[in-house]
């Protein structure tokens, strides 16, 4: 087993890649970054900006995958205030929202911004999570298909020339080897790990038509066909981190977790580093679940995520890193488990 050597993240991270000093593509990819020409990459920004004003057949410059968080909070508000695109917003409601993801996507809408909402089908993403549970032990499987889907789905119908969406995991996870690719194009989302096995596998549930399965995938052939682009907003960004978007978002109202949450409850720590536990994954408790089932398959959970993150931004010290995992990685509040099964 590997551990990158400069963070300390694992090689049971599917598609994770590692060179020859053992050095993570998280890693990296940190170390890329003080090499880029980041005026140029703005340039190109600004560029692709200026085509989707020009091209548009629509009533909008751009679309853009919304859950009301830190990323796509502030993936809107650079759209439309920086680049001065005209932004339709999608967000594709998750199995059991919170009452914080109820508050910050409702705070996005009142940003101003117009707000298509989608929800699948309950009963049928009752069924997708289940079949997902018992074959990947990855509950939130489906609703990331019908989350990314959903935006392309969008895109097309409203003949959109610009799909933005926020960090390309092959960049700042180090998952290189997914097929996803390390460069700024983002119509390649069905190489995402998640959702990598394809929507075609939910066909073998009993009692599902690929009509039941239309909010779970997008046509690349007719995006591609439309010249429609996609970037990854990361990619041309310097200013791109965790904490940095969490900042960034909490000065346009979103609303976090309080420091008095009990870390083991989540799986992570709340007052050390960036406090992650405060501001990730706050729309849906279904996450914690499943970071639960990602520690339990794959030897760390979403602790580790954080502490490999707040290494690279100077925040936790390896060894410190490394107690924090210790103390709370894989932990999960029974209360989250109950309401799963239940």
């Amino acid at each position: 087993m590997k551990i990158c050597k400069n963070c300390i993240q694992p090689d049971t991270r599917p598609g994770i890649f590692f060179d020859k000093n053992q050095i993570c593509g998280s890693c990296l990819w940190h170390q890329e970054k003080h090499k880029i020409n980041w005026l140029e990459r703005e340039r190109e920004l600004k560029e692709i900006a200026v085509w989707a004003k020009q091209s548009t057949k629509s009533n909008y410059d751009c679309v853009i995958g919304v859950s009301g968080g830190k990323d796509s909070t502030k993936q809107a508000i650079i759209a439309r205030d920086k680049l001065g695109l005209r932004c339709l917003l999608v967000n594709c409601q998750p199995a059991g929202i919170t009452e914080l993801g109820s508050k910050n996507i409702e705070n996005l809408k009142n940003l101003g911004f117009d707000v298509i909402s989608v929800r699948p089908n309950p009963k049928v993403i009752k069924l997708l999570i289940k079949h997902d549970f018992f074959k990947w032990l990855n509950p939130v499987k489906a609703t990331e298909f019908a989350l990314w889907s959903s935006t392309y789905i969008i895109c097309d119908a409203f003949d959109i020339p610009l799909i933005i969406q926020g960090e390309n995991p092959g960049l700042t996870l180090g998952a290189r080897l997914t097929g996803v690719g390390t460069d700024s194009n983002c119509l390649n989302a069905e190489k995402l790990q998640t959702l990598s096995t394809g929507w075609e596998d939910y066909l073998e549930i009993e009692g599902i038509e690929p009509r039941d399965l239309f909010l779970f995938h997008y046509d690349k052939h007719s995006l591609e066909s439309k010249n429609v682009k996609g970037i990854w907003l990361n990619y041309y960004l310097k200013d791109w981190s965790n904490f940095e978007s969490a900042t960034f978002a909490k000065k346009f109202g979103l609303q976090t977790r309080t420091m008095d949450t009990d870390p083991n409850s989540i799986g992570t720590y709340i007052n050390e580093g960036s406090h992650p536990g405060t501001y990730f994954q706050l729309d849906t408790d279904l996450t914690q679940v499943n970071q639960l089932l990602k520690f339990l398959k794959f030897g760390f959970g979403q602790c580790m995520d954080h502490a490999c993150y707040d290494i690279l931004e100077g925040l936790l010290t390896r060894e410190q890193a490394i107690e924090l995992v210790k103390k709370y990685d894989g932990k999960c509040s029974p209360t989250y488990i109950e309401k799963f099964c239940n």
